[in-house]
């Protein structure tokens, strides 16, 4: 199931505005110039050690305190420090009135529970336990991802963890680009295990759509891509039909990473994997009784350029949520580009009563 991952920096320490490198010369120039870089660091570090040896994560999120408005909020371009240390004191009282602690992080296409290290970081400092889970064929998992074919296979690491939950658990899910379709699928089947849905940048398709539509835009109609795209991999050979699909570095750089530092980056180059085509080429079926009944919301990032603001505005338009939210300068991947920004809005979505 999900794989576990803890990222702590020291005590009383948060991110602030700003990434600073070392500089030469003096002690004091060879010193961390931020707590941002420090805790950067700290979760890079184990993100490769996890990498390495194939460690698991674990984690969850929060309860409920009192009421906040689901009106359209948006974070200032700049990413500043969430609080400071006399307010990171006050975090975990605050947190005891949430209704949950559960918090489950579901990567996007390529992607794997690795991409969250920052935003696991930052939730666990504030008195949370998020867990992040690899997805069929994604991450560490040693599924060959030309043989995943469906939305069902695809989200069955989520599925079991939310079957295995104790009856009276629930949990906030988070689901980032495509892993939108895997939130949808759990809402459908699990919706009493759910306490919200939050859609990430995400494909929060309506009932009978395929994840794919959502990206049409950008990728063409999907019988065209079928055809022509230069990106689709033939895991059955080229007589048969693709089985998944991959972006060329270059092109990954200009879809989902446009505002995201360079070592994210790297590491997002060295760890990243195809696409499984089935999954995403699968419409789905969402009842009002079910997925209608979730509490959904939608945080918007306004310098996306795999997934545009207007599609997203889009999405939002045609299946409204409970609440949304824009986060100004983040790209595709707001978890490298701007992860205090996406921090607070899941804290404040976590605090809606």
């Amino acid at each position: 199931m999900g794989n576990r991952f803890s990222c702590k920096t020291k005590d009383g320490q948060t991110g602030s505005k700003g990434s600073k490198r070392f500089g030469g010369g003096n002690r004091s120039q060879r010193k961390l110039q931020s707590d941002e870089e420090l805790l950067h660091l700290q979760a890079l570090s184990l993100a490769i050690q996890h990498h390495q040896s194939s460690q698991r994560f674990e984690g969850s999120m929060s309860r409920r305190i009192g009421s906040t408005s689901s009106r359209r909020r948006s974070i200032p371009g700049a990413d500043p420090a969430l609080s400071t240390p006399k307010q990171q004191k006050q975090s975990p009282e605050i947190l005891e009135n949430l209704e949950t602690k559960k918090i489950v992080l579901i990567h996007g296409e390529g992607f794997g529970a690795w991409c969250w290290y920052k935003t696991i970081a930052l939730l666990e400092e504030s008195g949370m336990v998020p867990t992040a889970l690899d997805l069929t064929g994604s991450g560490i998992d040693l599924k060959d991802t030309n043989n995943v074919t469906t939305l069902e296979e695809y989200s069955k690491p989520l599925t079991d963890y939310l079957q295995n939950l104790p009856e009276d658990d629930k949990v906030i899910l988070v689901g980032h680009s495509s892993g939108g379709a895997c939130v949808s699928y759990a809402l459908e089947h699990f919706q009493q295990k759910i306490s919200k849905a939050i859609f990430l940048c995400g494909t929060m398709v309506s009932n009978g759509q395929k994840p794919f539509d959502v990206f049409a835009e950008e990728l063409g109609s999907a019988e065209l891509f079928m055809k022509e795209s230069k990106f689709l991999i033939h895991g059955n050979g080229k007589d048969n039909p693709p089985t998944g699909f991959m972006f060329e570095k270059q092109q990954m750089r200009g879809l989902y990473f446009n505002q995201s530092p360079a070592k994210d980056i790297a590491l997002a180059m060295v760890s990243m994997r195809p696409i499984p085509l089935g999954p995403i080429m699968q419409n789905l079926s969402l009842s009002k009784e079910k997925y209608g009944a979730g509490r959904r919301f939608y945080i918007q990032t306004l310098d996306d350029h795999a997934l545009s603001p207007d599609i997203q505005e889009k999405l939002v338009r045609e299946n409204p949520p409970e609440g949304v939210f824009k986060i100004k300068g983040g790209d595709h991947c707001p978890f490298f580009s701007k992860p205090q920004s996406l921090h607070k809005i899941l804290l404040e979505i976590a605090q809606i009563a």
